[in-house]
């Protein structure tokens, strides 16, 4: 029989190598990030570019993120 007091065994997934991460986007730069684009897009055409920077920013970074050079 079994014990009870048996520790279950950590499983680590090996992680990416980083030059997974060095290779070319998957998708184009206008099919990436959707939810920020938008609301980057709404707040230009309703408030201008100018007053916009902080959701510029962010659609960058999650540009940044899937891989694209901004």
């Amino acid at each position: 029989m079994g014990s009870a007091n048996a520790k279950a065994a950590e499983i680590k997934l090996p992680e990416a190598p980083l030059q997974a991460n060095a290779e070319k986007p998957k998708l184009k730069p206008c099919c990436a990030c959707p939810e920020t684009k938008r609301a980057r897009d709404a707040c230009i055409i309703e408030n201008g570019e100018e007053n916009c920077g902080p959701l510029i920013e962010e659609h960058k970074a999650c540009m940044r993120k899937m891989g694209f050079n901004i």
